[in-house]
């Protein structure tokens, strides 16, 4: 009987010895190439023996500037087994913002995915006092820089020349402790210098063991792998999880060949963020927009005999009688063919990082792709609530991991309405900053995780939103803007939306366009599109767009409406720094991005 899993390194030997067909796979010229178990094995323990001849020791920390690949993976462990934090860095953060995380993690390791990444370590060296390594994954070195550089294959090929010494590094893996610090992940940092929470090997492996029970995995799993691994989500659900339960995880070439990868890798388990669930749920309405009327009515007809089914779905049941029959007609003439565009053999998605719309998560749950969603934070491990199969209610994020630890609530709501948690997924504080830990855990051991929620009868779990984003109007009002920005994004017409109205006197959005429908749309009714910024101006395309925010204020008090809008003539973006990693919109950039837009709206008289 294999013994409890307490640490990362038995998570990894333990899955190791089943030894099941493909563990990782990713793109090489075009094609997905395999990664055994064993083969996978290999690698890390070569990497851990070269990294321990080449001096580090246990504590030093190693920093990782990668995309999503194999090697992010087999690092990962080769620093859980040897007990060095590695501090995981996103690829998209600039080479100040880099530093500023090398430089407070005192990292002395640096793996590198390409020359563009060293090239920003390289930068900023002569900042980074305690740096005395580079790793380049791909490409070649550059000469002359007067620094310690290596390569992956240089290391692979120090580990092969002490071979023998293999069996040390398992011996390394079982001196590993639940309390040791696993990781450094640095939070977003939207509104002040970036803060390095510290997860320990408990923290996540009770987290993966409890998300686990949620659902009854098989041994033979395909996850697709495409948000960033430095997010916690993904690094747990999509990294360690996946692993853990035996599924083979293939690593998306980006955000971008998704759709695509899904067609090829055929994954029956997901992990995403809400943006993601967004694009899919607008790019299937758009396309079943512009179709022949009578496809439109077909796919109407089948949502109609869907929603009928829907309550039955969610509490894993079939639907009876008429109902279940008109479903099953439903999910074969028009869902299943849905469905194969995800490949067909999804069983289940999870959703965290941001609240979903419970529209969105209801067409899913019709298209026969359940969603779990969860909730949870960095500083989190990140679990703290999940919906389980019979349970789900859309708008929810279900029911905490466990009701009580140690003979205390799990979760609990302040008087102030914010919800706090504390047990074994709470990390240990935030590195080389004990007054932030301070003000994050109270004297109870209670992390304030800064999010405004209440609990329902049946213990589930509603966030209402960030509570330093909730909007606070001149007269007193509060605000929410998720909930209303999560309304307007279910609309065909609408892609983002953020609102605005803090200590103003009336609220304002400024509203991003779904562009596919839009110009679909201007077509019909002959409006020439001759670029997007002089489409969105158009009166037309206002009062278009102006008319579905309207059917959003229909359903909101009064001091909640959207009084003016703003259409944007491009998409907020990671790349235009607009979104964090995880997708979710840093409000403090887009109200300075977009100062003098606002500001006009406020301007143009008081409504």
């Amino acid at each position: 009987m294999a013994q409890p899993i307490e640490t990362i390194a038995q998570l990894f030997y333990q899955a190791v010895e089943r030894n099941l067909p493909d563990a990782l796979a990713s793109k090489r010229n075009g094609t997905f190439v395999p990664v055994s178990h064993a083969e996978m094995t290999a690698l890390m323990e070569r990497l851990a023996l070269a990294m321990a001849a080449r001096g580090l020791k246990m504590g030093d920390r190693v920093a990782i500037m990668s995309e999503n690949r194999p090697e992010w993976a087999i690092t990962d462990f080769a620093c859980a087994i040897q007990g060095l934090p590695d501090v995981t860095i996103y690829c998209t953060l600039n080479a100040p913002q880099a530093a500023f995380i090398l430089k407070d993690s005192q990292a002395r390791w640096v793996i590198c995915s390409d020359r563009a990444q060293l090239d920003k370590v390289l930068a900023h060296w002569d900042d980074l006092p305690h740096l005395e390594t580079a790793v380049l994954l791909d490409g070649e070195l550059p000469e002359g820089t007067g620094r310690t550089l290596t390569t992956w294959a240089i290391l692979q090929s120090e580990g092969l020349a002490m071979e023998e010494r293999r069996p040390d590094v398992r011996a390394w893996g079982a001196q590993r402790k639940a309390s040791d610090i696993l990781t450094l992940i640095y939070t977003s940092g939207t509104t002040a210098d970036p803060k390095g929470a510290m997860l320990t090997h408990g923290n996540l492996v009770t987290n993966v063991l409890a998300a686990e029970a949620t659902v009854d995995f098989i041994d033979d799993e395909r996850a697709l792998s495409f948000l960033p691994l430095t997010h916690i989500f993904e690094r747990m659900a999509g990294q360690f999880l996946w692993f853990h339960i035996g599924a083979a995880i293939y690593y998306a070439e980006s955000v971008n060949t998704v759709a695509a990868d899904l067609l090829e890798v055929r994954p029956t388990v997901m992990a995403s963020v809400p943006r993601i669930y967004e694009k899919i749920y607008a790019k299937i309405y758009d396309t079943v927009s512009s179709g022949p009327f009578i496809k439109r009515l077909i796919f109407h007809w089948a949502m109609q005999a869907g929603r009928r089914a829907l309550p039955y779905l969610l509490k894993n049941q079939e639907p009876p009688t008429w109902k279940g029959a008109w479903y099953r007609a439903a999910r074969t003439v028009v869902f299943e063919k849905i469905r194969q565009r995800t490949g067909g053999r999804l069983k289940v998605a999870v959703s965290g990082g941001a609240p979903l719309g419970g529209k969105i998560m209801e067409f899913f749950w019709i298209l026969g792709i359940p969603i779990l969603e969860g909730y949870g934070l960095t500083e989190t491990s990140p679990i703290i609530t999940v919906n389980r199969f019979g349970e789900v209610q859309p708008g929810s994020v279900g029911r905490p991991l466990y009701k009580e630890w140690n003979g205390r609530p799990f979760v609990k709501i302040a008087v102030d309405g914010e919800i706090l948690c504390q047990g074994p997924n709470i990390m240990q504080g935030y590195w080389n900053n004990e007054q932030a830990t301070q003000e994050a855990i109270d004297e109870e051991g209670y992390f304030h995780t800064g999010d405004i929620g209440h609990f329902d009868d049946s213990g589930r779990l509603y966030i209402t939103d960030r509570k330093k984003e909730l909007i606070v109007t001149s007269g007193g009002k509060k605000v929410a803007p998720q909930p209303i920005e999560n309304k307007l994004k279910e609309d065909k017409y609408i892609s983002q939306a953020v609102l605005i109205g803090d200590k103003r006197n009336f609220i304002t959005a400024l509203i991003v366009p779904n562009f596919d429908s839009l110009v679909r749309w201007a077509g019909y009714k002959k409006i020439p599109v001759k670029s997007l910024s002089a489409l969105v101006k158009d009166p037309q395309v206002y009062a278009k767009v102006g008319s579905r925010v309207e059917r959003v204020n229909e359903q909101l008090s009064n001091y909640e409406r959207i009084k003016k809008i703003v259409i944007l003539d491009q998409e907020m973006t990671l790349e235009g720094g607009q979104l964090t990693p995880s997708l979710k919109v840093k409000r403090r950039v887009v109200n300075q991005m977009y100062a003098a837009q606002i500001e006009a709206m406020y301007r143009e008289g008081k409504d």
